[in-house]
């Protein structure tokens, strides 16, 4: 049995305005086994239990990136990349990546959009020990129509039989989220852009249907007003970017419709933006006037009670794996408050992927996974960037290259 504790001035516990002073977490073979005032978790603790100490530190939960691609680079051309590189050297650089990605905080990730189950691969190797990094969820390769967005990696299905054939396959497959190309996408040019649709509601309410079958929940990758509507109709649990895009933008501003956002609140359904730090360059590309309408829109889904979490896209062109921090400052930008955009990628993400009774949170019995970082996020996010510690359901990982801990 191992046991130890850490204690800091606070502990954010995941729930906005939950917090401990001068706080401890007492981690115990993989799970939290105590949370609350130092003074208590030690006191209850055996006589001699390790302890390390954060005083000017915060610990909160491990960061949950929902929207991930390990098999792409984050470079130029990520596709013609991903082409380039055969599957024994791809799974490596998806393990160095799933390692930077806990470089950041980030102990849990949703891989939507994998080429030949190398995610589900790296998933079981993480899960073992064997390798480094997040917990990892996958979608396989996400089900799009043929010659459709990211047909590429192999997830090709044209009408409702043949998508629910697919989704029986890839349950079988073992993934853990069914991923749905709603509408078309950037990274395959010669497929449907990214407003237009590629599936009706039928397709899509036969997907949610039979992953309902398998226990497993469906994210939408939709880009348009047409594709939400039909995404929320047929049931999905999240929505992919969920950008209101027109044909015409960016630089024209996104359709809202304030009824259809009304809708998704009230459905419940979880809305991904995947902001990421990559939105620098598009604000020097097209100006801060013109990125404005698409950092409202999130705010205005956050004030009518849309349930948002934080994920990245980490993967396509111009967006890093070790960049999530900068999304959750884009969050801020928007006009979010720092302890819902916190909660946005901690417990409410977990929610959102079924993983609420096991991570998230700091509650006894969950995972143990936490980060320490030094400053306040609540008064500033950017100190998220760089983590002293993260705990990975109990293993622990010190990023900062030199630094060890000062156990007493």
């Amino acid at each position: 049995m191992t046991e130890r504790i850490l204690t800091a001035a606070e502990m954010l516990t995941g729930v906005p305005g939950e917090v401990i002073p001068d706080g401890a977490v007492l981690v115990r073979d993989g799970l939290i086994e105590d949370v609350g005032p130092a003074a208590d978790v030690i006191g209850r603790a055996a006589a001699g239990t390790p302890r390390v100490s954060f005083p000017e530190a915060r610990i909160l939960p491990g960061l949950i990136d929902v929207h991930v691609h390990l098999v792409f680079d984050g470079g130029e051309d990520p596709v013609a990349t991903l082409a380039a590189t055969g599957d024994p050297a791809l799974v490596l650089d998806m393990a160095a990546r799933a390692r930077r990605l806990l470089d950041v905080g980030v102990t849990t990730v949703r891989d939507l959009g994998d080429r030949n189950g190398l995610a589900a691969r790296l998933r079981d190797a993480v899960a073992a020990g064997t390798v480094p990094g997040p917990r990892i969820l996958t979608a396989g390769a996400p089900i799009t129509v043929t010659g459709g967005h990211c047909s590429f990696l192999g997830g090709q299905a044209d009408g409702v039989e043949q998508v629910r054939a697919l989704v029986r396959r890839q349950a079988e497959d073992g993934v853990d989220v069914i991923k749905v190309m709603v509408t078309g996408g950037h990274l395959t040019p010669e497929g449907p852009s990214s407003w237009e649709l590629q599936y009706g509601t039928e397709e899509v309410a036969a997907a949610v249907e039979e992953a309902r079958r398998f226990g497993l929940r469906v994210a939408a990758h939709v880009h348009t007003r047409e594709g939400v509507e039909v995404a929320v109709a047929a049931g999905a649990h999240t929505l992919e970017h969920c950008t209101f895009l027109t044909e015409a933008g960016p630089p024209a501003g996104p359709d809202a419709d304030e009824k259809l956002i009304r809708t998704i609140a009230e459905k419940g359904v979880y809305v991904c933006p995947t902001f990421h730090g990559g939105m620098g360059a598009l604000e020097t590309r097209f100006g801060a006037d013109v990125l404005r309408p698409w950092l409202e829109i999130r705010r205005d889904q956050h004030e009518q009670g849309v349930r948002l979490i934080a994920g990245t896209d980490a993967g396509v062109t111009g967006v890093g794996v070790e960049q999530y921090a900068e999304g959750l400052r884009w969050l801020g930008r928007a006009g979010l408050p720092a302890d819902a955009v916190i909660a946005m990628a901690t417990s409410v993400a977990a929610d959102a992927l079924d993983l609420g009774g096991r991570t998230g949170r700091l509650r006894p019995g969950l995972d143990a996974d936490l980060i320490v970082v030094d400053g306040d996020p609540r008064a500033d996010l950017s100190v998220l960037r760089h983590p002293r510690l993260v705990v990975a359901r109990g293993r622990f990982h010190v990023p900062r290259a030199g630094e060890s801990l000062p156990w007493e």
